[in-house]
């Protein structure tokens, strides 16, 4: 039986309402709503009401107080002390009495401090008829009276209806976040896929993400090909690790490592709960991790590393927010995996520019139109054209050869069976200015995947060179035959003679054996000089070095020295500093440098002076022979030191040598970090300066 009562409370309830339904009816904040309904009820009510919102993971609850004078207050309470978990699980409209309830339930209670008699509660929204995005909630009356309109039978209709505009909202808002986080993704995506520097990725994927998960920091570490370690990127890791070196994982090893090799997404919201997680890291660098969302970047089936959001700023990580990160994960691998392989082929295409560029080879491609696309210095300088001038054009013309044709020479590369085979041309390459250069030619084809030859590739050795040291091979081996064959003639000579009692005189003899000896002491020196030759090839005088003084060396080597320049009529000058530093290096070996120069200086000098000089500068030792004898032609001073090398005035005056004496010098004073230095003009003497640091010797 309805009363007048009811009717009458009925009625309150739906004025309550009418005037929610105008203040709600535009309004899309839950907060707002949640306000809106504690003043409306506080007014109509004549009570202080409450009302309760659950937050992230039901971590705390928002509440909104509003006194029965309108005095509304905002604030959060813990869930463990405001006991609003209780009154929700009853799941309907009910009074509860302080009094009656469980002092456990009541301790450190900040809802249970506002009421001196009971609640009257509901759930917000009512169970099975809201939207699952909605939070739970609930709405309290404080201490209601008897005149209070509402009651546990008419609640259940006004909260049916603040479930409506909340699940409104809720909805709304839902739509608004995905549709911000799918311009995020958009973004994102478009900023990942316009660019190619690894480091334009990191920049563009931190704030935009960080922002949208409000997460501390975002980490990305990247799987090392050769070691299979996780490496994190250190730009993104913040001051913190600025001076640390690059945080790295062994395969499997923490949460990183555990997902990346098992391929699964993790959401972890206490990491040192989780006994996966590596708190090395923690330690080291005093960076706090406490939650963490990590999702394997993945290109097909291949994982090339991971991605971490760390720290959820408010409330725990939730299934959305690792959506999200999906969202972003594929996008940012791929483009890692663009930047990566871009980086790789610009550095692979740096390396193949700087092999073309400084092979001593001539290079030459030509494309399948037969045009010269590119050519190294080596070429142009062999052939004695300029780059501009000479790629882009038909190759048939610009590259001639004097026994055959590019042509026919084109279509036996393009004819090789195997790529292993490629055929060479031995020819000479007609100068641009009319000239010839000896050279081999090999070809290479590159062919597509139909068999078709795209480029070919052409490798010119110029053969002078080679040719030259031919030539200064057979010059030398030449003038070691003569030279061999004129001492032992006169030795077996005068030893036939003596033989033959042909010297019976006491002074015949004594001048027979002088020659003998002479003759011998010059086969002797051959030899020495060759066997010099072969300890430098195998650099003995390196191993052998130690700090040496050149005083005695000098001193010892000179006077003999000076004795054959005067027995020439040339005037012999010397002038050596005293206590020289010593310098590192082997005593023969640097003897042998010194007398080599001198002698060569008194044996190039018909007529005039010799002179040798010693001296320290700083930390430098400087010796220097200079003589007024024949002098070096110029087109000479380029070989000068080159091995077996001979100048042509000293073939043609008739002065003995093998070619290899100043080559040996230069090796040994090399190998001992020195240098040498000549200065000549032809026939008007030659300088040379030798440096050797000093070492010391305290």
């Amino acid at each position: 039986m309805v009363t007048n009562s009811d009717t009458l409370a009925t009625n309150r309830v739906h004025d309550i309402w009418q005037e929610l339904a105008v203040e709600l009816a535009d309004m899309f904040d839950p907060h707002g709503i949640y306000a809106a309904v504690a003043q409306k009820i506080a007014e109509h009510a004549g009570v202080t009401a409450v009302v309760g919102a659950t937050g992230a993971q039901g971590r705390y609850f928002d509440v909104w107080i509003c006194q029965a004078d309108g005095t509304l207050n905002q604030t959060r309470w813990n869930s463990d002390k405001a006991s609003f978990t209780p009154l929700i699980q009853t799941g309907k409209a009910a009074y509860h009495d302080k009094f009656k309830l469980p002092a456990s339930q009541l301790i450190n209670s900040e809802l249970w401090q506002l009421p001196k008699q009971g609640i009257l509660a509901v759930p917000l929204p009512l169970p099975g008829i809201h939207d699952p995005i909605t939070p739970d909630g609930i709405l309290c009356l404080i201490d209601p009276t008897l005149e209070n309109p509402l009651s546990p039978e008419n609640l259940p209709a006004l909260a049916t209806n603040i479930t409506l505009a909340l699940d409104r909202a809720y909805l709304r808002n839902h739509v608004h976040r995905q549709d911000i986080e799918f311009a995020v993704v958009s973004e994102i995506s478009y900023a990942l896929a316009s660019t190619l520097s690894l480091q334009n990725i990191y920049e563009q994927l931190m704030d935009p993400v960080r922002r949208s998960l409000d997460v501390e920091t975002i980490s990305v570490g990247l799987i090392e090909e050769s070691s299979g370690d996780i490496v994190f990127v250190q730009v993104l890791m913040g001051t913190l690790f600025a001076t640390m070196s690059p945080i790295r994982l062994r395969a499997g090893q923490g949460i990183a490592g555990w997902v990346a090799q098992n391929r699964k997404p993790l959401i972890i919201n206490d990491v040192y709960h989780d006994k996966r997680f590596y708190s090395k890291v923690d330690l080291e660098s005093g960076f706090q991790t406490h939650s963490m969302v990590c999702l394997p970047l993945q290109i097909e089936d291949r994982v090339i590393g991971v991605v971490q959001a760390i720290n959820k700023k408010v409330g725990h990580f939730t299934e959305s927010d690792l959506v999200l990160l999906q969202a972003i994960t594929g996008p940012l691998a791929a483009a890692i995996e663009n930047a990566r392989l871009h980086a790789s082929v610009i550095a692979e295409k740096r390396r193949i520019e700087t092999i073309f560029a400084n092979m001593s080879e001539g290079l030459v491609t030509i494309d399948a139109n037969g045009l010269i696309t590119n050519a190294n210095d080596s070429f142009l300088t062999a052939v004695g054209a300029e780059a501009s001038s000479f790629i882009g054009k038909e190759a048939n013309q610009a590259i001639r050869f004097k026994s055959s044709s590019l042509a026919k020479f084109s279509q036996v590369v393009q004819d090789a069976e195997s790529e292993g085979d490629f055929p060479q041309l031995a020819t000479d390459l007609i100068r641009v200015d009319g000239g010839a250069v000896p050279v081999l030619v090999s070809g290479a084809s590159v062919k597509d995947e139909n068999g078709e030859m795209t480029e070919m590739i052409l490798v010119v050795s110029d053969l002078q060179q080679i040719r030259e040291v031919e030539r200064m091979r057979d010059d030398f081996f030449h003038g070691i035959i003569h030279e061999l064959r004129t001492p032992l003639a006169t030795i077996l000579m005068y030893a036939r003679l003596l033989r033959e009692g042909k010297a019976q005189e006491r002074e015949k003899t004594d001048r027979f054996l002088g020659v003998i000896e002479r003759e011998s002491d010059r086969l002797q020196k051959m030899v020495r000089q060759m066997l010099e030759l072969a300890k430098m090839e195998a650099r003995e005088f390196q191993r052998s070095a130690e700090p040496v003084r050149l005083n005695p060396i000098l001193e010892e080597m000179l006077p003999p020295l000076a004795d054959r320049a005067i027995e020439k009529n040339l005037t012999f000058r010397q002038k050596i500093a005293q206590d020289l530093a010593p310098v590192m290096g082997n005593p023969e070996t640097l003897y042998l440098i010194f007398k080599n120069l001198v002698d060569n200086a008194i044996k190039f000098t018909p007529a005039g002076s010799v002179r040798i000089d010693a001296w320290q500068e700083d930390a430098v030792i400087f010796v220097r022979v200079k003589d007024s004898g024949i002098g070096i032609p110029p087109q000479a001073l380029p070989n000068l030191f080159g091995r077996f090398f001979r100048a042509q005035t000293a073939v043609e005056r008739g002065i003995a040598g093998t070619g290899l004496g100043l080559y040996m010098v230069k090796e040994a004073i090399e190998g001992y970090k020195g240098t040498i230095d000549v200065i000549s003009a032809d026939g008007k003497g030659t300088e040379i300066t030798v440096r050797l640091p000093a070492v010391d010797d305290s």
